[in-house]
Protein backbone atom coordinates (compact mmCIF):
# COMPACT_ATOMS: atom_id res chain seq x y z
CA UNK A 1 0.00 0.00 0.00
CA UNK A 2 1.39 3.32 -0.77
CA UNK A 3 0.33 5.96 2.38
CA UNK A 4 -1.19 9.41 1.59
CA UNK A 5 -0.75 12.41 3.22
CA UNK A 6 -2.60 15.72 3.09
CA UNK A 7 -1.39 19.18 3.51
CA UNK A 8 -4.00 21.64 4.87
CA UNK A 9 -3.73 25.46 5.67
CA UNK A 10 -4.84 28.50 4.65
CA UNK A 11 -3.09 30.25 1.76
CA UNK A 12 0.11 31.88 3.11
CA UNK A 13 0.23 29.49 6.12
CA UNK A 14 3.66 28.19 4.77
CA UNK A 15 1.98 24.93 3.46
CA UNK A 16 3.21 24.98 0.02
CA UNK A 17 7.27 25.56 1.95
CA UNK A 18 5.78 22.24 4.01
CA UNK A 19 5.41 20.52 0.50
CA UNK A 20 8.56 21.06 -0.57
CA UNK A 21 10.12 20.29 3.21
CA UNK A 22 8.52 16.87 2.33
CA UNK A 23 9.37 16.01 -0.91
CA UNK A 24 13.36 16.21 -0.07
CA UNK A 25 12.65 14.26 3.70
CA UNK A 26 11.23 11.31 1.19
CA UNK A 27 13.81 11.69 -1.59
CA UNK A 28 16.32 11.35 1.27
CA UNK A 29 14.55 8.13 2.45
CA UNK A 30 15.19 6.86 -0.74
CA UNK A 31 11.17 7.01 -1.29
CA UNK A 32 9.79 8.54 -4.77
CA UNK A 33 6.76 10.97 -3.93
CA UNK A 34 3.93 11.90 -6.37
CA UNK A 35 1.70 14.99 -5.92
CA UNK A 36 -1.16 16.29 -6.47
CA UNK A 37 -1.64 20.02 -5.85
CA UNK A 38 -5.19 22.29 -6.19
CA UNK A 39 -5.51 25.81 -6.56
CA UNK A 40 -8.53 27.85 -7.10
CA UNK A 41 -6.67 29.58 -9.94
CA UNK A 42 -6.71 28.82 -13.54
CA UNK A 43 -2.69 29.23 -13.00
CA UNK A 44 -0.87 26.87 -10.01
CA UNK A 45 2.39 29.41 -9.45
CA UNK A 46 3.21 26.54 -6.85
CA UNK A 47 4.35 23.78 -8.73
CA UNK A 48 7.65 25.29 -9.13
CA UNK A 49 8.17 24.02 -5.58
CA UNK A 50 8.12 19.74 -7.31
CA UNK A 51 11.62 19.20 -8.10
CA UNK A 52 11.79 17.89 -11.65
CA UNK A 53 11.46 14.17 -11.72
CA UNK A 54 8.69 13.66 -9.12
CA UNK A 55 5.07 12.80 -10.52
CA UNK A 56 2.77 15.76 -11.05
CA UNK A 57 -0.88 16.26 -10.95
CA UNK A 58 -2.32 19.66 -10.97
CA UNK A 59 -6.05 20.65 -10.17
CA UNK A 60 -6.54 24.02 -11.30
CA UNK A 61 -9.89 26.57 -11.07
CA UNK A 62 -11.21 24.11 -8.83
CA UNK A 63 -11.87 22.54 -5.26
CA UNK A 64 -10.07 19.26 -4.11
CA UNK A 65 -13.54 18.62 -1.60
CA UNK A 66 -17.14 18.85 -3.28
CA UNK A 67 -17.41 18.91 -6.76
CA UNK A 68 -13.70 18.41 -7.41
CA UNK A 69 -13.95 15.01 -5.54
CA UNK A 70 -14.76 13.11 -8.82
CA UNK A 71 -11.34 15.00 -10.71
CA UNK A 72 -9.56 13.79 -7.59
CA UNK A 73 -10.47 10.34 -8.12
CA UNK A 74 -8.98 10.24 -11.68
CA UNK A 75 -6.00 11.75 -10.68
CA UNK A 76 -5.21 9.70 -8.12
CA UNK A 77 -6.53 6.39 -10.94
CA UNK A 78 -4.12 8.04 -13.22
CA UNK A 79 -1.14 8.03 -11.33
CA UNK A 80 -1.82 4.68 -9.79
CA UNK A 81 -1.70 3.22 -13.75
CA UNK A 82 1.05 5.46 -15.23
CA UNK A 83 3.40 6.19 -12.50
CA UNK A 84 5.66 4.61 -9.96
CA UNK A 85 5.77 6.09 -7.01
CA UNK A 86 5.68 5.13 -2.90
CA UNK A 87 4.35 7.96 -1.21
CA UNK A 88 1.12 10.43 -2.46
CA UNK A 89 1.30 13.86 -1.27
CA UNK A 90 -1.71 16.46 -1.22
CA UNK A 91 -1.67 19.76 -1.35
CA UNK A 92 -5.23 21.21 -0.63
CA UNK A 93 -6.32 24.31 -1.45
CA UNK A 94 -6.64 26.74 1.51
CA UNK A 95 -10.28 26.59 0.88
CA UNK A 96 -10.57 23.26 1.53
CA UNK A 97 -12.17 21.58 4.68
CA UNK A 98 -10.54 18.20 5.68
CA UNK A 99 -13.70 15.87 6.03
CA UNK A 100 -14.38 16.86 2.28
CA UNK A 101 -10.49 16.32 1.26
CA UNK A 102 -10.11 13.54 3.00
CA UNK A 103 -13.47 12.26 1.58
CA UNK A 104 -12.26 12.90 -1.92
CA UNK A 105 -9.34 11.00 -1.74
CA UNK A 106 -10.19 7.98 -0.15
CA UNK A 107 -12.37 5.84 -3.00
CA UNK A 108 -13.86 2.74 -2.29
CA UNK A 109 -12.37 1.82 -6.26
CA UNK A 110 -8.85 2.42 -4.78
CA UNK A 111 -9.22 2.57 -1.02
CA UNK A 112 -7.17 -0.75 -0.72
CA UNK A 113 -4.25 0.58 -2.41
CA UNK A 114 -3.62 3.31 -0.41
CA UNK A 115 -3.14 3.96 3.17
CA UNK A 116 -4.23 7.36 4.24
CA UNK A 117 -1.85 8.36 6.95
CA UNK A 118 -3.42 12.12 7.89
CA UNK A 119 -4.09 15.49 7.58
CA UNK A 120 -0.88 18.31 8.41
CA UNK A 121 -2.56 21.55 8.92
CA UNK A 122 0.01 24.33 8.91
CA UNK A 123 -1.45 27.40 10.44
CA UNK A 124 -0.17 30.48 10.44
CA UNK A 125 0.13 31.51 14.10
CA UNK A 126 0.61 35.61 13.91
CA UNK A 127 -2.97 34.86 11.61
CA UNK A 128 -4.36 32.61 14.57
CA UNK A 129 -3.59 35.75 17.15
CA UNK A 130 -5.75 38.39 14.55
CA UNK A 131 -8.29 35.61 13.98
CA UNK A 132 -10.96 37.95 15.11
CA UNK A 133 -10.31 40.09 11.92
CA UNK A 134 -11.06 37.27 9.67
CA UNK A 135 -14.49 37.01 8.53
CA UNK A 136 -17.13 34.58 10.43
CA UNK A 137 -17.08 32.11 7.13
CA UNK A 138 -12.91 31.98 7.32
CA UNK A 139 -12.15 31.69 10.82
CA UNK A 140 -14.81 28.98 10.72
CA UNK A 141 -12.70 27.34 7.99
CA UNK A 142 -9.78 28.21 10.00
CA UNK A 143 -10.92 26.67 13.18
CA UNK A 144 -12.35 23.41 11.52
CA UNK A 145 -8.58 22.76 9.51
CA UNK A 146 -7.06 23.07 13.00
CA UNK A 147 -9.64 20.71 14.53
CA UNK A 148 -9.85 17.81 12.13
CA UNK A 149 -5.80 18.02 11.84
CA UNK A 150 -3.71 14.55 12.67
CA UNK A 151 -0.67 16.74 13.05
CA UNK A 152 -0.80 20.44 13.60
CA UNK A 153 2.15 22.39 12.89
CA UNK A 154 1.87 26.28 14.72
CA UNK A 155 3.96 28.25 11.96
CA UNK A 156 6.21 31.31 11.78
CA UNK A 157 6.87 30.83 15.31
CA UNK A 158 9.95 32.51 15.20
CA UNK A 159 7.47 36.15 14.77
CA UNK A 160 5.90 35.52 17.95
CA UNK A 161 6.93 36.40 22.04
CA UNK A 162 7.33 33.70 23.88
CA UNK A 163 3.96 34.65 25.83
CA UNK A 164 2.36 34.79 22.18
CA UNK A 165 3.58 31.00 21.28
CA UNK A 166 2.71 29.98 24.28
CA UNK A 167 -1.08 31.40 23.58
CA UNK A 168 -1.28 30.01 20.62
CA UNK A 169 -0.24 26.72 21.67
CA UNK A 170 -2.98 26.56 24.74
CA UNK A 171 -5.60 27.69 22.26
CA UNK A 172 -4.91 25.32 19.50
CA UNK A 173 -4.53 22.48 21.59
CA UNK A 174 -7.69 23.30 23.13
CA UNK A 175 -9.26 22.98 19.99
CA UNK A 176 -7.35 19.62 18.58
CA UNK A 177 -6.10 17.76 22.07
CA UNK A 178 -5.52 14.45 19.49
CA UNK A 179 -3.41 15.48 17.42
CA UNK A 180 0.45 16.46 18.65
CA UNK A 181 1.39 20.28 17.68
CA UNK A 182 5.22 21.44 16.40
CA UNK A 183 5.92 25.00 16.81
CA UNK A 184 7.37 25.57 13.36
CA UNK A 185 9.94 27.92 11.16
CA UNK A 186 9.97 27.49 7.75
CA UNK A 187 7.08 24.82 7.98
CA UNK A 188 10.32 22.48 9.23
CA UNK A 189 8.83 19.35 10.48
CA UNK A 190 10.79 15.63 11.19
CA UNK A 191 10.24 12.42 9.16
CA UNK A 192 9.17 10.55 12.24
CA UNK A 193 6.80 12.79 13.54
CA UNK A 194 5.05 12.56 9.55
CA UNK A 195 5.30 8.69 9.40
CA UNK A 196 3.60 8.05 12.82
CA UNK A 197 0.42 9.74 11.80
CA UNK A 198 -2.34 7.58 11.86
CA UNK A 199 -5.64 7.56 10.03
CA UNK A 200 -6.83 4.73 8.83
CA UNK A 201 -8.68 1.90 10.93
CA UNK A 202 -7.02 -1.53 10.62
CA UNK A 203 -8.26 -4.88 11.91
CA UNK A 204 -5.94 -5.08 14.59
CA UNK A 205 -6.93 -1.99 15.72
CA UNK A 206 -10.44 -2.58 15.87
CA UNK A 207 -9.87 -5.59 17.94
CA UNK A 208 -8.69 -3.65 20.58
CA UNK A 209 -11.19 -0.43 20.51
CA UNK A 210 -12.58 -1.61 23.85
CA UNK A 211 -9.57 -0.96 25.19
CA UNK A 212 -9.35 2.32 24.71
CA UNK A 213 -7.67 2.54 20.98
CA UNK A 214 -10.07 4.65 19.00
CA UNK A 215 -8.61 7.09 16.16
CA UNK A 216 -9.36 10.49 16.07
CA UNK A 217 -10.93 11.53 12.31
CA UNK A 218 -10.38 8.71 10.50
CA UNK A 219 -11.19 6.30 7.35
CA UNK A 220 -12.23 2.43 7.40
CA UNK A 221 -12.73 0.34 4.26
CA UNK A 222 -15.55 -2.16 4.94
CA UNK A 223 -15.22 -5.30 2.47
CA UNK A 224 -19.24 -7.21 2.04
CA UNK A 225 -18.39 -10.13 0.06
CA UNK A 226 -20.42 -13.05 0.61
CA UNK A 227 -23.27 -11.03 1.86
CA UNK A 228 -26.47 -9.21 1.51
CA UNK A 229 -28.85 -6.87 2.97
CA UNK A 230 -32.39 -5.20 2.08
CA UNK A 231 -32.41 -1.43 1.53
CA UNK A 232 -34.19 -1.05 4.66
CA UNK A 233 -31.23 -3.07 6.50
CA UNK A 234 -29.33 -1.21 5.51
CA UNK A 235 -30.68 2.38 6.65
CA UNK A 236 -31.52 1.27 9.95
CA UNK A 237 -28.20 0.76 10.55
CA UNK A 238 -27.44 4.20 9.10
CA UNK A 239 -30.15 5.56 11.83
CA UNK A 240 -27.65 4.05 14.61
CA UNK A 241 -25.08 5.45 13.40
CA UNK A 242 -23.74 8.78 15.68
CA UNK A 243 -23.26 11.93 14.14
CA UNK A 244 -19.29 11.67 14.42
CA UNK A 245 -19.65 10.01 11.02
CA UNK A 246 -19.73 12.35 8.18
CA UNK A 247 -19.34 10.17 4.95
CA UNK A 248 -19.62 6.86 3.79
CA UNK A 249 -19.57 5.73 0.08
CA UNK A 250 -19.47 2.58 -1.67
CA UNK A 251 -21.11 -0.41 -3.55
CA UNK A 252 -23.48 -2.20 -1.49
CA UNK A 253 -24.65 -5.74 -2.54
CA UNK A 254 -28.45 -5.29 -2.16
CA UNK A 255 -31.06 -8.17 -2.36
CA UNK A 256 -32.53 -8.64 -5.64
CA UNK A 257 -30.29 -6.83 -7.78
CA UNK A 258 -27.35 -8.72 -9.54
CA UNK A 259 -25.12 -6.22 -9.19
CA UNK A 260 -23.87 -3.96 -5.77
CA UNK A 261 -25.67 -0.47 -5.85
CA UNK A 262 -23.76 2.66 -5.34
CA UNK A 263 -24.62 3.31 -1.89
CA UNK A 264 -23.68 7.73 -0.29
CA UNK A 265 -24.47 9.30 2.73
CA UNK A 266 -23.88 12.71 4.39
CA UNK A 267 -24.54 13.99 7.66
CA UNK A 268 -27.94 12.22 7.89
CA UNK A 269 -28.86 11.87 3.88
CA UNK A 270 -28.39 8.51 1.97
CA UNK A 271 -28.34 8.21 -1.78
CA UNK A 272 -29.09 5.08 -3.61
CA UNK A 273 -28.20 4.65 -7.46
CA UNK A 274 -27.85 1.21 -9.57
CA UNK A 275 -24.59 0.51 -10.76
CA UNK A 276 -24.25 -1.08 -14.25
CA UNK A 277 -20.57 -2.83 -13.90
CA UNK A 278 -20.20 -5.25 -11.03
CA UNK A 279 -18.20 -3.47 -8.67
CA UNK A 280 -16.63 -5.07 -5.49
CA UNK A 281 -18.43 -4.59 -2.50
CA UNK A 282 -16.65 -2.05 -0.41
CA UNK A 283 -17.90 0.88 1.77
CA UNK A 284 -15.57 3.41 2.77
CA UNK A 285 -16.58 5.09 6.31
CA UNK A 286 -15.07 8.43 7.21
CA UNK A 287 -15.72 10.07 10.45
CA UNK A 288 -14.73 10.48 14.23
CA UNK A 289 -13.49 7.20 16.07
CA UNK A 290 -14.89 5.12 12.95
CA UNK A 291 -13.23 1.43 14.06
CA UNK A 292 -15.10 2.11 17.47
CA UNK A 293 -18.59 1.49 15.69
CA UNK A 294 -20.54 -1.48 14.34
CA UNK A 295 -21.05 -2.62 10.84
CA UNK A 296 -24.20 -4.16 9.59
CA UNK A 297 -23.88 -7.90 9.84
CA UNK A 298 -20.89 -7.91 11.48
Amino acid sequence: MKDVYLLSGFLGSGKTTLLANVISHFKDQGLMPAVIMNELGELNFDSQAVEEGVPLKEMLNGCICCSGAEKTEAQIQSLLAEAKFDVLIIETTGAAHPVEALDAVYSPIFADELNIKGIVTVADSKRWLMRHEMTPQSRSLFLEQIRHAHLLLANKSDLLTEEELAKVTFEMQAINPHAPLLQTTNAKVPLKMLQAMEATARPEHIEKADLGHHLHLSSRLVDFTGQEFTQEQVEDWVRTLPQTIYRMKGYLPIAGNSKPMLFQYAYGLTQWMPEYVKMAPKLVIIGDHVDAIDIIGQ
